[in-house]
């Protein structure tokens, strides 16, 4: 009987250690079925210190070769132009590309100073060819916008923290964690937070990857240039940051504190035989 009053607390604290977290699985708002309302989707708008890559094409690639700036293979201990033709580079090669000024601006071949500053790549093609078509210099010209430096960074509780690139115009939370591998098991799914840039301040947005109806009506859904996604440790991993993790919240602890109470029973058992 005595020897039962410490058993079954210890058989309930490894009970509770060993129990399963219901705060692992995405999406736990939904089920099979559910229609999802979607915020509007947020393109990438260029922003200063941007750097993008444009190419103008046309029936007469000589007409056009005068707007492109040359290609360049990279190359250790060297670096050689290899074309200027209005032709897309081969994977080897490397176009050089525009940075965007302080005030916005990229200056281009002839046109001189373009203002591209909170355009998207498709407002920013379509200004130039309007501009390229005004000037007369160009009858037919196809021009066409790529990102070259945008990306994000990625911190915390993921299975390869980093800094990644932007591919494309709508990029999600979604894309970038995977980018990043996922989540890892010690992560707080629940707290997600997303810190970017805007108007000169950093502005936090938390999501939580449980619910998904909230996590699509974030802002942050759509992950923009410059934006730094950090993924916070659950109490798990906290705990496990001490000097050996063994405190009076973690279960080792208890473990500990369970391996001796049964130790301390059974001797006093056998002392009262």
């Amino acid at each position: 009987m005595k020897l039962n009053r410490f058993l079954i607390p210890l058989g309930l604290v490894l009970l509770f250690s060993c129990s399963t977290p219901r705060n692992i699985v995405y999406f736990q708002d939904k089920k099979n079925g559910d229609v999802l309302s979607v915020a509007e989707a947020q393109p990438i708008r260029l922003k200063p210190s941007d750097q993008v890559s444009i190419v103008v094409g046309s029936r007469d690639p000589q007409v056009a070769s005068m707007f492109n700036l040359p290609y360049y293979s990279h190359r250790i201990g060297e670096s050689q132009s290899l074309t200027n033709a209005g032709t897309f580079a081969t994977s080897s090669m490397n176009i050089s590309g525009y940075t965007v000024d302080s005030g916005g601006y990229i200056d281009f071949p002839f046109l001189g100073k373009v203002l591209v500053v909170d355009l998207t790549r498709e407002e920013a093609a379509a200004r130039i060819k309007d501009m390229l078509i005004e000037s007369r210099q160009i009858k037919d010209p196809v021009v066409t916008v790529e990102f070259m430096n945008l990306g994000f960074s990625v911190l915390g509780e993921v299975t390869h923290p980093g800094r990644y690139k932007i591919d494309k115009d709508r990029f999600t939370i979604f894309d970038a964690l995977s980018l990043a591998g996922d989540l890892t098991i010690n992560a707080e799914r629940e707290n997600v937070a997303v810190v970017r840039s805007e108007g000169g301040k950093d502005v936090i947005y938390r999501m939580n990857l449980l619910r998904l109806g909230s996590l699509y009506a974030s802002p942050a859904f759509y992950i923009q240039q410059s934006d730094v996604i950090y993924v916070t440790p659950n109490d798990k991993r906290q705990r496990e940051s001490t000097v050996n993790g063994n405190n009076v919240r973690s279960s080792s602890f208890w473990l500990s504190a369970g391996s001796l109470a049964t130790s301390i029973a059974v001797l006093i058992v056998g002392l009262v035989k």
